[in-house]
Formats: structure tokens, sequence, C-alpha cells
């Protein structure tokens, strides 16, 4: 029976303190309603150190472009993505202070400011981009952002040639004196999107812990009640969305007994999975599953801070992922460090692929989403800050056309993508750090 009546959009799973957000169902339209107004989800995804920029620039432009060796794993979503070539963050040069281009990139990187050069408490940058995505499109979801990243993170000290920590472990800066921590712990992740719910009762979660119990067996009374009222697509839609936060946590579990068997090193943190890969998809899960139920609309995510010295032994790679990155045009070096960038876009190659398979109100989640994946320094061995490796991804509800490798002049300010995006979803503002107006030819030929 066709009925004005509805589910609200925030719908909730509740019981035993803990309340599970519902993704999209169309028993959240009512019936003869106009289509709700679409959501847009923008998410930013940091690697470090550079690229071997050679394999990853395509050589042809325009439409139809041949992907190159580095981007291969992203090849089944080329129609869903620009490869942005050009774009500069000159902030992130040194002008005057010497050394420090990996602090300076990490910190440039979504302000389009030049730091200051301390590593006391007076650091000053400026405010990011996210950040305000996250004032305008983030004040009706619980979470207005979300930061998250890999590797151990330091707030406190000197990190780079005279540059605090904060520079180089965080992208995100919600003023130009405060920097942002990323969560690297998939568990405390998950408890943020599904944790405790209204409750803060430490009973409630020792009642848990004593049962072994999923979160999703306290709400699945609750679930039984709502299919009773859902049509056959929303029950599969809802049993679909339920099975992925299973299997979510399921993994976090896994990861957590694995770490205490064979990693009981002390700085690696319960839930954090023993590889890159894993540990990077299990949280791409949880993008993927916060952007669908709308807990956040603005994430962060870098795979690896400025400096950092990560090992990738999983695909023949021993070396020190900083220390390789100086590779001194030495053939070999940059072949396995080749092999670390393409491993990167491989894993958000994971991301896309999630981010297409959930469903929204106008389509997949990833034709809903704008996303950015790139660097603040391109040619890793010199330092440099221009010709940046940028990747566009998603439709941006509509806003996007992609397929195509797009050129423009060099220097070109990095923040005019940046301002460009805040555009597409209505999140005005004059100027975004040293940019010098809107880049054309994201949305047409």
């Amino acid at each position: 029976m066709i009925t004005r009546t509805s589910l609200p959009r925030r719908t909730f799973l509740q019981g035993m303190g803990t309340a599970v957000a519902l993704p999209f169902l169309e028993a959240m339209t009512p019936a003869f309603a106009r289509a709700a107004t679409p959501i847009t989800r923008v998410a930013f995804i940091y690697t470090a150190n550079g690229i071997i920029m050679g394999d990853w620039t395509p050589a042809d432009e325009g439409g139809g472009f041949t992907m190159s060796p580095t981007l291969l794993p992203v090849a089944p979503f080329q129609q869903q993505l620009t490869v942005l070539t050009g774009l500069a963050h000159r902030n992130g040069e040194a002008l005057g202070d010497g050394p420090g281009d990996h602090a300076r990139a990490g910190a440039s990187w979504l302000t389009g400011v030049h730091p200051k050069k301390t590593q006391g408490a007076d650091i000053r940058n400026g405010m990011s981009v996210d950040q305000m995505l996250a004032q305008d499109i983030g004040r009706s979801t619980p979470l207005p952002s979300l930061e998250l990243g890999l590797q151990d993170v330091r707030m406190v000290g000197g990190c780079d040639s005279g540059y605090s920590c904060a520079y180089s472990n965080t992208v995100s800066w919600s003023s130009p004196t405060t920097p942002l921590p990323y969560e690297n712990n998939p568990r405390r992740v998950f408890e943020r999107l599904f944790g405790d719910g209204e409750t803060t009762d430490p009973a409630v979660r020792a009642v848990r812990s004593r049962q072994n119990r999923s979160l999703l067996d306290f709400v699945m009374a609750d679930a039984a009640r709502l299919r009773l009222s859902l049509g056959a697509g929303d029950r599969r839609k809802l049993a679909d969305y339920l099975d992925s936060v299973r299997e979510v946590e399921r993994r976090i579990e896994n990861a957590e007994r694995r770490g205490a068997v064979e990693l009981p090193t002390l700085d690696r943190p319960d839930g954090v999975p023993p590889t890159f890969a894993e540990h990077v998809q299990v949280m791409s899960d949880l993008i993927a599953i916060a952007f669908q139920a709308d807990l956040t609309r603005v994430v962060t995510f870098m795979y690896s801070r400025e400096g950092g010295n990560r090992t990738y032994r999983e695909i023949g790679v021993p070396d020190a992922h900083h220390g390789l990155s100086h590779h001194q045009n030495d053939p070999e070096r940059m072949a396995r460090l080749q092999l670390i960038d393409r491993h990167h876009v491989a894993q958000f190659a994971y991301l896309l692929g999630k981010l297409a398979e959930a469903d929204d109100e106008q389509g997949s989640v990833l034709d809903a989403s704008m996303i950015i994946y790139g660097s603040s320094l391109s040619d890793s061995n010199a330092h440099t800050h221009d010709n940046l490796p940028t990747l566009l991804a998603g439709g941006g509800t509509g806003t996007l056309k992609g397929g195509r490798h797009l050129r423009f002049a060099d220097g070109t300010p990095m923040t005019n993508l940046l301002l460009t995006m805040l555009d597409k979803v209505g999140s005005y503002r004059e100027q975004v750090g040293d940019s010098t107006g809107r880049i054309e030819h994201l949305s047409d030929l």
C-alpha cells in the first residue's frame, strides 16, 4: 500500500546502549514526495614522500587517455576519475626557510599556506579545506569530519629540520594553530561510528565484553521489527548493510587477536592490522560505511605521514619508504619506489570499489562523492612542490565528468582546485590559501 508515511532519514537501530545508523532506504522517502536533496561526500587521501612521476603521468591528454603504469590499478574506474597535471603548492617551497620540505608538504596540502618554521608550541599554518567543509556540510551529521591515518602520530617535538611534528603528521587543521590528530586504530574508529550510542556507562561495555557478542547482536531485535515495515528491496539493502558492518567488526577482532599473539610490539595499539594493505582496507571499509549511513560527509586519510619510513616487505620492498624516496636516480631504487606508489594506488582502487558497491538515493555512493588522492610532493628525490600527482574521483553528485587527463598551466595553485570543489557542494569561500581563482573543465570537455 502506498502511504505518505516514511522513516526518518536519521534512523538508528537501538539496543543495549548501542545505536547503529542505517543507509538510505526507499522507505525513508514518502510516496509522491520530491527526492531528497542529494548528499555529496568529500574525501582527501594523502600519500607521502613523493612519487616516481614518469610512471604516474599519462602520456596523452583529454578523454580516453591511456593509463600510466602506476595508475593501472584504478583503470576499472577510469570513467569516474580525472588525472590533474600542472597543479602546484608554492607555499610548500622553502621561501627562505631552508630545509623542511616534508613538513611543509603535509602542512600546505589542504591549506595552501606556508607554515611557520618552529618546533615549539607557537605553530601556525592555516585552516584546511576539509574543516571548511566540516563547518558547512558536516553540521547535519553525527561526525562533522573524520580524520584517519595508518601510523603512530605525534603532535609535539621536531620531526623535520626545525619544523614541528604537527606539520608532518596531519593534513587537517581546524584553525591556524590547531592541528587535528588522526586516528589509526580501526577499533576506535568503529566505536566512534557505532559505539556506545547515548550512554558512556562502562557497565554496558563490560557486558558486551563478557558476553563476547557482536555489536549487532544488541540491535537485532530492533532490526527484526524494522524489517516488518520494509519492502523487499529495502530488506535486502538492510541485510547487506548489516552484513558489511559485521564483516568489518569481525576483521577488526581478528586483527586484535593476531596483534596480541604475533605482534607484541609496544607501539602497536590493539586492533591495528599487521600489513599496510589490511590496515588501509579495513579503514576504507569504515569510510564506505560512514558515507553510506551519512555518519559523516568529510574524511581525511593519510596512507603515510611525511618522512615516514614504513617498509613494504609484503610486496618485496624491504627498504624504508622515506630513505628509498631519495633514490638519487638509481634505476633499481626507483623501480622499488614505483612498486610502493602502485601499491598505494591499488588500495585507493579498493576504496573506490567499496564506494561503487554502496547504494545512495541517486545511485552509488561513489557517484555522490568527490575524492582527491595525491601528494604534496612530486619528484621525491628533488623535493619538488610543482606538477603534483593528483587524482579526482567520483561523480560529485552530477558535478564532475571523469575519464580524462587534464593538464593545467604549470604552477596553477592546487588551492584553485580546492576552491572549485567547495563551490560544488555550496561551501563558498572567496579564497583558500594562495588560490587565484577557480579551475575549469571539471564538469565538461
